[in-house]
């Protein structure tokens, strides 16, 4: 790379917004709508009208004008010099100009254009800085246009992704790799005492930061390193955090013959992992109906989350929140038929649910999954579990979730639609709304989805260096 010049600046948009001069790294505003802008200037390359730009990002009952003003100001404080003016503003136009400004996308979108070759070296820097999301944080759920531009732009760089990389399978593997046998025998399992009784399997693995899941059913701490699903997501995760799993009550290693199975017995079962695994305060993430036990359990411990990571999330079951009576019957139907088939040798019914929850896997793949539900679950609390799924409704709890929340969602989720995500996360003071382009409900590790979701994940943790403080 040739030398930078004194006033050249370098600017990444993959990953996080960053803005560099001189191999040092400036302080950006610290209006996330002030970046975002920055980010719409810089990418779309040409003149925005202060209207639209109005429209985009300050549309409301405020003075949209006057933050405008005020963005504007900001940006030319952070990018303009005596040799470059590089935001250009009159009384109806703002633009970004180029001068001497290198930016990572734009770099690569060149290379894709003349469609040169990657040697190994390129190859990986080029795949390492392709790995990050577009623009990580800078999500504005509450502001339509702009997020749907933003998506756009995502899937963009997927397809650049794409060009540059042709070949990635072939010359790098999968993805997310299984754990080795000597990483999973650094897993520690314990038994934490529920309030009544009830024994929950808990584990923890890798070393780092805290970072807690809350439990959702399908998992199983031993059979999990097995699984297409589970194995290379919470490997990749605990590369650099301590992850503390347990299984829920009824699921996994923990009791199965249990008398209370319930929404609130999911959430004091958290509380009781966290007490036994002595953590202080920590992120805490949770993956489908998970994602509700851990709303939650922030609603109730706010002093305990650190930051909340949520996927394939919903906030009320179909029983509470579902719009056709045509579709209510067909999930009433539906358990009962787990009741009656889950535990057979035939995987049919259980494959109902694999079709739903990973369509985008091999018929191997799935075949496997149908295996791992039967050996992680009794067919009676299969269909108990879908019972208190159906009726879950933490709506009124979201507005008191304060800490730090990604929402992250599969764009083609059947299982549970990407809307509901969208939903969940307006709802949420100040939380980040990201899609992924996938339509599986659970992320499987070959696919580069999951690769999203970690560098996500690193991302929004990253944004507070003392994330999830020692356990004590």
């Amino acid at each position: 790379m040739s030398e930078v010049a004194m006033n050249e600046l370098e600017i990444g948009v993959l990953g996080g917004l960053s803005v560099r001069r001189d191999d040092h790294a400036l302080k950006l505003p610290a209006s996330r709508k002030t970046r975002a802008m920055l980010a719409f200037l810089l990418l779309t390359g040409k003149p925005q009208h202060r209207e639209r730009l109005c429209d985009l990002f300050w549309e409301g009952p405020d003075d949209p004008r006057g933050a405008l003003r005020s963005a504007i100001w900001k940006l030319r404080r952070l990018l303009n010099d005596s040799e470059a003016e590089r935001i250009v503003a009159d009384r109806e136009w703002v633009r970004f100009e180029p001068v001497a400004v290198k930016v990572d996308y734009s770099n690569l979108t060149e290379r894709a254009l003349r469609d040169e070759a990657l040697n190994g070296q390129e190859f990986s820097e080029t795949r390492a800085v392709l790995d990050q999301p577009l623009l990580a944080g800078l999500d504005l759920p509450d502001h339509a246009q702009y997020q749907a531009w933003l998506s756009a732009m995502r899937e963009e760089a997927e397809t650049l992704r794409g060009r540059l990389l042709p070949d990635l399978g072939a010359r790098s593997g999968s993805p997310l790799d299984k754990p080795s046998q000597l990483h999973l025998a650094r897993q520690q399992i314990g038994f934490a005492g529920a309030k009544d009784g009830t024994r929950i399997a808990w584990a923890r693995i890798g070393a780092g930061p805290p970072l807690l899941k809350a439990a959702n059913w399908l998992n199983h701490l031993e059979l999990d390193w097995d699984s297409e699903v589970w194995s290379p997501l919470f490997q990749e995760l605990a590369r650099d955090h301590c992850l503390v799993r347990y299984d829920e009550r009824g699921n996994g290693m923990s009791d199965w013959e249990v008398e209370n199975l319930s929404f609130d017995a999911f959430v004091t079962d958290l509380e009781s992992v966290v007490e036994q695994s002595r953590v202080e305060r920590f992120p805490l993430l949770g993956i489908s109906q998970g994602a509700a036990v851990a709303i939650e359990y922030a609603a109730r411990n706010p002093d305990r989350v650190s930051h909340l990571i949520l996927w394939g999330g919903y906030a009320a079951g179909w029983r509470v929140d579902e719009e056709s009576a045509e579709s209510k019957a067909e999930r009433e139907a539906l358990i009962t038929l787990v009741a009656n088939g889950w535990g057979r040798d035939d995987s049919s019914y259980r494959n109902l649910f694999s079709r739903a929850l990973i369509p985008g896997a091999t018929e191997a793949e799935r075949v496997a999954f149908d295996e791992f539900q039967r050996k992680t679950v009794s067919p009676t609390n299969a269909a108990r579990f879908l019972e208190i799924f159906a009726d879950i409704d933490v709506r009124d709890r979201l507005s008191a979730i304060k800490c730090p929340t990604l929402v992250m969602h599969a764009r083609g989720d059947q299982r549970v639609p990407v809307a509901k995500g969208a939903e969940l996360a307006s709802q949420i003071s100040g939380a980040e709304f990201v899609t992924l382009p996938t339509d599986n409900h659970l992320l499987l590790g070959r696919e580069h989805s999951s690769e999203l979701f970690v560098a996500h994940v690193r991302q929004f943790l990253s944004n507070d260096p003392n994330n999830g403080a020692a356990s004590g």
